[in-house]
């Protein structure tokens, strides 16, 4: 029919361009909070846009839903300002007769929402915490930043060191502070260079001093050296030790129905169930006043979509700390949101109305 077809062409030009408002929006902010932690040392700088990517996508379900809410949202309240919604309701056809064509548009999107939520989004965050970790284990060679104190692999030392503009290996200015066992040295060197030997990567430097004290006993010993060798940490490759439910299969999660992965499958199912009912809810909820703002409905719907999207993030807790099953949650909350859009729209669809328990008041003549 040529006005379901106009119907989809108007919301895929309004699901495209506020698309492409959405992602530009969160890719700035993930790029500001992707920054921020990398100056803090969670990440490694230079795996700054790999990061950006991997959130952006794995926040991809949220954007198409929202895309999609506010499509139908806007195009349904510009057919009813237009009084095109008027012509088509006046024809005998209904408001649920739009269902039909809506789902037609929405259906890819709901494939995409399917599958980003339980195959994309595991691996894109098992992809940020290999980023993560691979940064935390790397080697003590690999921290040193000229100019800056910096901490060890095992956390029991602490170096500065200026490196050479001539040669990556060596640097200038050693200073660094090591605890083991009770005691502590300092150690402080004019001149440093990293050497191979076998296996091991050692720190060998030269023309310092070494100052060495225990806990136990205030007395200090200092000697001087020409040469002197400290053996420095090598990267760790081993694999992580532990993997956060956000980075597990669909399958795994069902394997392995514990409260925090009975919480994650909540969570990714959610995305999926909310993208249906809000499209319900959208269609039930559109229309326009030509008394309030242009706006009113939009912010009114916009409201919906947080309080669903709060509900989500709540069920999940609750999931988490077992107040409730992963069954009842689904069923509640989703079958709930379904069953109440599906009366409001019957309720819009045949006009229904609350009866009138008080008289009608009396007209003058």
């Amino acid at each position: 029919m040529l006005f379901h077809s106009s119907f989809r062409k108007e919301l895929a030009r309004t699901f495209g361009a506020t698309l492409v408002v959405l992602v530009t929006v969160v890719m700035t902010m993930t790029l500001i909070r992707t920054l921020s932690e990398a100056t803090r040392g969670v990440f490694n700088p230079a795996d700054v846009l790999m990061i950006m990517g991997y959130t952006v996508l794995s926040d991809l379900p949220t954007i198409l839903t929202l895309c999609l809410f506010i499509a139908v949202v806007s195009t349904l309240t510009r057919m009813y300002r237009d009084s095109e919604m008027v012509i088509w309701l006046v024809s005998g056809r209904g408001l649920a007769s739009l269902l039909r064509p809506l789902m037609r548009f929405c259906w890819p999107i709901f494939v995409v929402i399917f599958v980003l939520a339980f195959l994309v989004l595991p691996w894109a965050f098992g992809r940020i915490e290999d980023l993560r970790d691979q940064y935390e284990k790397r080697g003590d060679l690999a921290r040193v930043e000229a100019g800056q104190f910096q901490e060890s692999a095992s956390g029991d030392r602490v170096f500065f060191i200026e490196r050479d503009e001539n040669d990556k290996l060596a640097g200038t200015h050693v200073f660094m502070v090591t605890r083991s066992g009770g005691q502590e040295t300092i150690t402080s060197a004019a001149r440093g260079t990293v050497q191979t030997m076998g296996a091991d990567q050692f720190l060998v430097l030269e023309n310092g001093q070494r100052l060495e004290k225990t806990q136990t006993d205030a007395a200090m010993t200092m000697s001087t050296f020409a040469r002197y060798g400290a053996r420095i940490g090598a990267d760790n490759h081993s694999a992580r030790s532990f993997t956060p439910p956000n980075t597990l299969s669909a399958i795994a999660l069902l394997q392995d129905p514990t409260p925090r992965n009975n919480g994650e499958m909540a969570w990714r199912c959610g995305l999926f169930f909310a993208a249906v009912n809000l499209v319900v809810i959208a269609l039930a909820a559109a229309g326009a006043n030509p008394r309030s703002a242009r706006s009113t409905t939009l912010v009114f719907t916009f409201l919906i979509f947080v309080v669903y999207f709060n509900l989500l993030v709540l069920g999940k807790n609750w999931v988490e700390t077992e107040k409730t099953s992963l069954s009842a949650y689904l069923l509640v909350l989703h079958g709930g949101a379904l069953a109440l859009s599906m009366l409001w729209l019957a309720i819009r669809h045949n006009q229904w109305a609350l009866p009138r328990w008080w008289p009608a008041p009396r007209v003058a003549r």
